[in-house]
């Protein structure tokens, strides 16, 4: 073989790998940047049964072509897509939407095609507008639509249509109108770009978007029959989810007693010191009665409305009966003894937390899934999961998804005082709900920039906040020095910027403020280790009961979507609103932060936005107080006393001319 001849073959070899073609070349639409998509699909959207799922996507081509795209769904226990046509908005981005009706995942994708019909169409109009001879572009469009008529073979009617219409094309005929268009487009032949992704919504009970939370330790109380008896009060303020720290029983080696100390006899220990010789996770206390009487108290409480959400905390006492029958589940120090709990210097030798990285693990994990089944047997559907940031991320969404095959409308609160991204992971895990840093977010400008960035995509997509002023560990700096007013005015922020809120109840109610000592955010006598008898301020509950109201009384307030903060003339007041999507409840928030001073200013509106005539007064009705306000404009005044009220609800009523020329407010 000559050299030349080897050559030209190596040249050939080259021309041949050159020429690789991709597996359809025509296909020219482009799909990117679908919303909502969470970490490229890798976890679900988040909404609860009867929202409305609304996806958007860039898509585009090349050339001057006309596109089409559709919106392809469906329930995760269906096989059959539902398609929705998408619609052009700017600077191509496309929409469409689906409602969700069912708990569990559904499951959604976006595809485009080049639409020729749609493209001879608006060709047409600009060859007419300029008055050419059309006759051989209506042949085209004859013979589209006759293709489109053949492949309607199932729809006799349509077909008949399309049969019609390409008649009169052919006859000289060229009124093609949107619904001609979108029917040629129903049968054209395609050539479709699929996404390549098929993205999942998780879809769960109303109650993961708007709930109230009511937390109380039953001991102090007395038993479970004595918390029963509780109910009607804590319905009739407005609360529809009893929150209770773990009833399980106390462990006595090093168990702590008042105000963090080692206990003395007869002290009760802390609650989360899980387990004794009288049980664990999947027992009672006796000292609060049995399970048949906590299982009486979920029934009881359903009757009122009202959810009992359980503690989960997976950690154990040293007396707990894993610590004997498996104590390959828990880390040894050299001298063969369980390691305790220790956050350096603190050291907590009432708890065992549990080795997620024993040889033993998958025993482990199926044995604490046990724990959350057997409570969802008793009735449980809300739990309130302790301090999940301390054990394995697989873990949780391996035991939320086992969890939610058996019981798909459960609602778990994540516990996690952490990092954002790590907050952030176990709600794409599957928590429904988590705590937040509101209880140290004071200032209008903190408040306004941290719930601006919940608020945004793709935060709001999967993370919904759960707004607690309080918790048994935590007694703000704010609160304890801030006196009535700081608790009243923590209360109005957390139930109007949040649709999910909860207080630690009895001590809210009673202004508790006594700190521990200076800089700690402790309670003195914390009812974490203690038995306490709390005399509840009237004036405190008579608020609550009013806000709850409120929250009830206006759809606007039970969802996260919607909110607008407002500038104010004044750094010490913050103004927010919130509003349904067709404007028909609108309400303004203006907080004082400042517990101490009056605080006035004017409030900027943008009233387009919030649906009010820019040339007509409106009514501005505030709820709290019942006075009503007749205001114009984008600026109206506010003046806050705190020590009288610190926070104002508004909810807008638009003025309006009766067909009798009558005017009243809507």
């Amino acid at each position: 073989m000559t050299a030349g001849r080897r050559r030209s073959e190596r040249s050939s070899a080259r021309r041949t790998q050159a020429t690789v073609l991709p597996p359809d070349g025509r296909k020219r639409v482009v799909i990117e940047a679908v919303t909502p998509e969470i970490d490229g699909g890798r976890f679900p959207a988040r909404r609860v049964v009867g929202e409305t799922v609304t996806v958007e996507a860039g898509v585009f081509g090349d050339g001057h072509d006309a596109l089409a795209a559709a919106l392809l769904f469906r329930h995760e226990r269906s096989r059959q897509w539902t398609t929705v046509p998408m619609t052009a908005l700017v600077n191509d981005r496309w929409r469409g939407e689906f409602p969700v009706t069912e708990l569990g995942r559904y499951v959604y994708t976006v595809e485009a095609w080049v639409d020729h019909f749609g493209t001879w169409s608006r060709q047409l109009a600009k060859r007419l507008a300029a008055g050419q001879d059309v006759k051989v572009e209506l042949e085209a469009g004859a013979r589209m639509v006759e293709a489109a008529s053949q492949r309607a073979d199932g729809a006799a009617r349509d077909a008949a249509r399309l049969a019609t219409l390409s008649k009169a094309l052919r006859e000289g005929k060229a009124d093609v109108d949107e619904n001609a268009i979108e029917l040629v487009r129903r049968y054209a032949e395609r050539d479709v770009t699929p996404y390549g992704r098929q993205l999942e919504v998780l879809v769960e009970p109303v109650k993961a978007r708007y709930s109230t939370w009511y937390e109380l330790f039953p001991r102090s109380v007395g038993k479970l029959r004595d918390v029963e008896r509780l109910l009607p009060q804590i319905a009739s303020m407005g609360f529809d989810v009893l929150y209770l720290p773990p009833i399980h029983p106390i462990g006595h080696s090093h168990r702590k007693g008042a105000n963090n100390q080692p206990a003395k006899p007869g002290e009760p220990g802390s609650p989360w010191a899980i387990g004794s010789e009288e049980g664990g996770h999947k027992s009672v206390a006796p000292e609060l009665g049995t399970l048949a009487d906590f299982r009486r108290l979920v029934k009881a409480a359903a009757q009122q409305n009202v959810d009992v959400a359980l503690d989960i905390a997976f950690q154990c006492s040293p007396d707990h009966p894993y610590t004997r029958e498996h104590p390959e589940w828990f880390k040894h120090r050299p001298d063969g003894s369980i390691q305790y709990a220790e956050n350096p210097p603190k050291k907590y030798e009432d708890i065992y937390p549990f080795d997620f990285e024993t040889e033993h693990w998958r025993e482990l994990w199926q044995e604490l899934l046990s724990i959350f089944l057997f409570w969802a047997e008793q009735g449980v559907r809300v739990f309130r999961v302790d301090n999940p940031h301390t054990k394995p991320f697989p873990f949780w969404e391996w035991a939320i998804a086992e969890l939610r095959r058996a019981y798909p409308e459960v609602i778990l609160l994540s516990e996690a005082f952490t990092r954002p991204k790590v907050m952030y992971r176990l709600a794409k895990l599957g928590f429904s709900q988590s705590y937040t840093y509101f209880a140290w977010r004071n200032t209008a400008y903190e408040l306004y920039q941290y719930f601006t960035e919940l608020a945004q995509p793709p935060v709001r997509e999967f993370f919904r906040p759960n707004l607690w002023p309080n918790t048994p560990d935590i007694l703000t700096e704010y609160l304890q020095t801030g006196g009535r007013p700081a608790f009243q005015a923590r209360l109005i922020l957390a139930a109007t910027l949040g649709a999910n809120y909860g207080i630690y109840g009895p001590p809210y109610e009673a202004l508790e403020a006594r700190a521990r000592e200076s800089g700690s955010e402790e309670y003195l006598d914390s009812e974490k280790y203690q038995v306490r008898d709390w005399k509840p301020d009237e004036a405190m509950r008579e608020l609550i009961t009013i806000v709850n109201r409120i929250r009830r009384d206006n759809p606007a307030l039970q969802t996260d979507r919607g909110l607008r903060f407002h500038f104010a003339e004044n750094e010490q007041l913050l103004a927010y609103s919130k509003s349904t999507p067709d404007n028909a409840n609108v309400v303004l928030t203006v907080v004082n932060v400042d517990p101490h001073h009056v605080q006035r200013g004017w409030v900027h509106l943008p009233l387009e936005e919030l649906g009010i005539e820019r040339d007509r007064p409106f009514q501005a009705h505030e709820l709290i107080s019942g006075a009503r306000f007749l205001w114009a404009g984008e600026r109206n005044y506010v003046e806050i006393n705190p020590h009288s009220m610190p926070g104002q609800i508004f909810r807008f009523r638009r003025r309006v001319r009766s067909e009798h020329d009558f005017e009243y407010f809507l």
